[in-house]
């Protein structure tokens, strides 16, 4: 699409009215729906490092820049607007990703960034009229690569930001088309090499992805802990055949392996209660993929999530268990090309009470709340203090071009992680 430009007005003033900020953010939440828009719906696809990627990249560096914030661009893309208010303070973090899935919707991650870039804005202008206000400075993070649909694994950008993956290997990482992470990034000039400085805390707010807080009238979700995953990549190998002419018995079918673990996925669930494990196959990539060919590689993506640590243990079990039946009884090699793994994890408590505390200040309903998808926050929680929130998906739908969350509910969270960077800036959590 055309770029659209930043808004040139200066940076808003103290006497900016709350309405004029929240218009602000809706106009400038519009304008960005429109980068990567999939045309006749209302979602996006601006998956990681592509073209529109690197139009709204650029679009939201002018965005910061016109309220002062300073861009920069770390070695694995992350792109960050720093304001330095306290010389040589930490600074308070705050962001979430703008990347999406294919044909997805336009709330998840992206409306995490805009949020977040308009709460320090608000923020900002307040500190700047009262400097002693201010303990840390502010930042705004857009995360490289958080959804993995071009590039796995997914939260690619906070990974390396957190030593949990190497830059090279990141670096190196392809997509189905054999272009590499780094080679991606010089395509859209989004690889830099910006250290980023010592951060104080993390915030941030993310549309839910369920339906949960909808049902239950909650305006602000304040997550207290993610649930265990544990994502595979498997290779099934068999033996490339005639469809037609070679015997039944005489078949390898590296797809029919594939299969089998498909359903086996879906009948795990049934393993335990319900509610307990959720399962998927979200991609299969079949060779040589020909009507006239009976498979010999397939490869499958398969994940298990689950609030318990002891459930996702059972699963794995009985899933090696079915992965080796079904070896056997298909004549197929099951390996496991690679696995991305992390507990059902805590969040900080004091972070929860603040985040409770700023709802309760504002007047907005609040309730404690899991959060079953990963986000970047699930690896910054286990380096700084982190604050996790949520704001309704109408029907809990996402991942779908019909994932939508009211504007009413946009601005009320905006409202509310606003006033927890102004806590976090001032050294709420330490």
């Amino acid at each position: 699409m055309t770029q659209t430009p930043a808004s040139q007005t200066p940076a808003s003033s103290p006497a900016t009215t709350q309405s004029d900020r929240d218009d602000e953010f809706l106009a400038d939440w519009s304008v960005h729906s429109r980068f990567g828009a999939v045309e006749g719906t209302n979602g996006v696809d601006r998956q990681a490092a592509s073209t529109a990627d690197g139009q709204q990249r650029a679009w939201f560096a002018e965005l910061l820049e016109s309220h002062g914030f300073s861009v920069h661009r770390d070695a694995i893309g992350n792109q960050y607007g720093l304001l330095e208010l306290v010389p040589g303070a930490p600074y308070v973090l705050t962001g979430s990703h703008m990347d999406s899935q294919p044909t997805a919707g336009r709330f998840d991650g992206a409306y995490g960034v805009m949020s977040s870039a308009h709460a320090c804005f608000a923020v900002a202008d307040e500190l700047r009229a009262d400097p002693s206000k201010a303990k840390y400075n502010l930042a705004v993070i857009n995360w490289f690569n958080e959804e993995g649909s071009r590039f796995k694994p997914s939260m690619m950008g906070s990974n390396v930001f957190t030593g949990k993956a190497e830059l090279e290997a990141a670096l190196a990482t392809t997509d189905p088309q054999g272009v590499t992470v780094a080679e991606a990034l010089d395509a859209i000039g989004e690889r830099g090499d910006f250290t980023a400085p010592e951060i104080a805390a993390y915030a941030e707010i993310h549309v839910q992805q369920g339906r949960s807080m909808e049902e239950d009238g909650v305006t602000i979700g304040l997550v207290n802990a993610t649930w265990a995953a544990h994502k595979f990549e498997f290779r099934v190998t068999g033996e490339q055949a005639h469809s037609g002419s070679t015997l039944m018995s005489d078949r390898r079918d590296a797809l029919l392996g594939a299969a089998r673990l498909v359903v086996a996925a879906r009948e795990l669930v049934d393993e335990f209660e319900s509610g307990a494990l959720h399962t998927a196959c979200g991609e299969l990539n079949v060779y040589p993929n020909s009507p006239v060919v009976v498979a010999s590689e397939v490869g499958l993506l398969l994940d298990l999530r689950s609030p318990s640590a002891e459930v996702i243990a059972a699963a794995h079990k009985s899933l090696m268990s079915t992965v080796a039946r079904v070896s056997e009884e298909v004549g197929v090699e099951i390996e496991i090309v690679a696995e991305h793994s992390w507990d059902q994890n805590p969040y900080s408590e004091d972070g929860v009470d603040l985040a409770r505390s700023a709802a309760d200040d504002l007047g907005l309903t609040s309730a404690r709340v899991m959060t079953v998808a990963g986000h970047d926050s699930t690896n910054m929680k286990d380096t700084v203090p982190t604050v996790m929130l949520f704001i309704p998906s109408v029907g809990g739908v996402s991942h779908s071009l019909q994932e939508f969350t009211k504007d009413e509910d946009l601005v009320s969270g905006l409202h509310h992680l606003t006033e927890v960077v102004r806590r976090l800036a001032a050294g709420a959590l330490g």
